[in-house]
């Protein structure tokens, strides 16, 4: 990487495709440099949202009241902080412009709505006619999509860009540009030169053009001394040396190799203000860094911010698979149905005696939910225990005999080879047969 203050275009004749990275007919390959840049966390970071965009090219669109309903628990979970800072729209069906016009009459301050189009001129009218601050602009990066995809070389690429940003501005519009495919992008000869010109016209409009970094296939590796173009500090870093602000960065990133959460972490730790996101990772193919785990991660980072809802990630999950019908999978992080649940009897025994000990955080008091213990073989009777006063609000000693008969029924069970968990109902008519009515009604 060689950063210069007035970076040339390079408009090659034919495509760089970095085969030594991306065979295609093998797994990607990591590349090392062995260069390290320095980490340049901003003061303050922020999550967006695309679950009206990205996410909808991954399931049937939603109806213009569920996207109220989802908008509304975004402002919710942000409580008025600017922690969710903007989410994305589609503009051109009129499903996606009534979602807009419903979540515009709420009159929220975050997040902030904002669109997404093509880099075509035509699509200006709809951003005018929605009355937004701000849109996406799709300028694919990368010469996969600019000689393979768009046919043209990189300086025709690069002059329709710049000339869409300037109808942005001519319109009071913010453009976001998003470099498609800036983790298979010729850095130096092409996204380096094109970010310069449109600070030109940043400081020519005196307005901000911001650039959103595009991991498309997830290529993005957050180690320090890898290689460009897949380095994430590198394509910060750089950015940032040539003069684009931290708070005109943001980061959108896809799960394709698994490292979707990290990667967006990784990109806020080294210049990049905003991580994109969407609800429960839910985005084309692999999905996007979800907005949750954003929310989370950066309460570890930066601290927890006073009026943001953590619980109402829990109504959130609840919602969407009781209303949605999301299948959030049970073992999923902060919202699946066993994130705080053991089967373990060691477990188990060690919550009855301090919760801390297999409890990553208090789940209860930001998640509104109780760690609890799921009933299998494994449970034991420390288990046993633990449910039956988690569920009654008691107190009752582990070796007490009708414990024991529980655990007897249990046993019974699986030495006929089951293999499923034993339910809450039938945890409720065995205490009930061997305690009768002892035990206080249920919570």
């Amino acid at each position: 990487m060689m950063i210069h203050n007035n970076p040339k275009l390079a408009d090659v004749p034919a495509p760089n495709l970095y085969r030594d990275a991306f065979p295609y007919t093998e797994f990607p390959k990591v590349i090392f440099d062995n260069k390290s840049v320095p980490y340049e966390i901003p003061e303050k970071i922020w999550v967006t949202d695309t679950t009206f965009r990205d996410g909808q090219q991954a399931r049937p669109p939603y109806t213009p009241q569920q996207v109220l309903r989802i908008y509304d628990f975004l402002h919710e979970i942000d409580g008025g902080t600017g922690l969710i800072r903007q989410c994305e729209f589609f503009l051109y069906s009129d499903r996606d412009r009534k979602a807009i016009e419903l979540c515009k009459e709420r009159g929220y301050r975050y997040p902030e709505i904002t669109g997404w189009i093509r880099a075509v001129a035509a699509d200006f009218r709809l951003v005018s006619e929605m009355g937004l601050q701000e849109t996406g602009i799709l300028t694919s990066a990368s010469d996969y999509h600019i000689f393979l995809k768009l046919r043209k070389t990189r300086a025709q690429a690069m002059n329709a860009y710049l000339d869409i940003a300037k109808a942005a501005l001519d319109t009071g519009v913010i453009p976001r540009c998003h470099f498609e495919d800036i983790t298979r992008a010729d850095y130096d000869g092409f996204v380096l030169p094109f970010s310069a010109e449109l600070m030109k016209l940043a400081k020519e409009y005196n307005k901000p053009v911001k650039i959103r970094l595009c991991d498309t296939l997830g290529f993005g590796l957050p180690w320090d001394g890898v290689a460009l173009p897949r380095s994430i500090p590198k394509l910060i870093h750089g950015l940032r040396k040539i003069g684009v602000p931290a708070e005109w960065l943001e980061w959108h990133g896809h799960n394709d190799l698994h490292k979707v959460q990290i990667n967006a972490a990784t990109a806020w730790f080294y210049g990049c203000c905003a991580a994109n996101s969407s609800i429960f990772g839910v985005g084309e193919r692999t999905g996007n860094p979800p907005l949750e785990a954003m929310v989370v991660e950066h309460a570890q980072i930066k601290g927890m911010t006073p009026g943001v809802n953590y619980a109402a990630m829990t109504a959130l999950a609840e919602y969407a698979k009781k209303e949605l019908g999301f299948e959030i999978p049970h073992n999923y992080p902060l919202v699946g149905r066993d994130f705080n649940v053991t089967r373990a009897g060691i477990h188990a025994d060690g919550l009855l005696k301090d919760e801390e000990i297999y409890n990553c955080f208090d789940t209860e008091k930001l998640l509104k939910r109780a760690a609890s213990v799921a009933i299998t073989d494994k449970a034991g009777l420390a288990g046993i225990k633990h449910w039956i006063e988690a569920t009654y609000q008691v107190e009752i000693a582990k070796h007490d005999p009708r414990v024991i008969k529980i655990k007897d029924k249990i046993d019974a069970e699986y030495s006929d080879d089951r293999v499923s968990a034993i339910s809450d109902e039938e945890m409720f008519e065995w205490v009930k047969e061997v305690f009768g009515t002892e035990l206080p009604p249920l919570r």
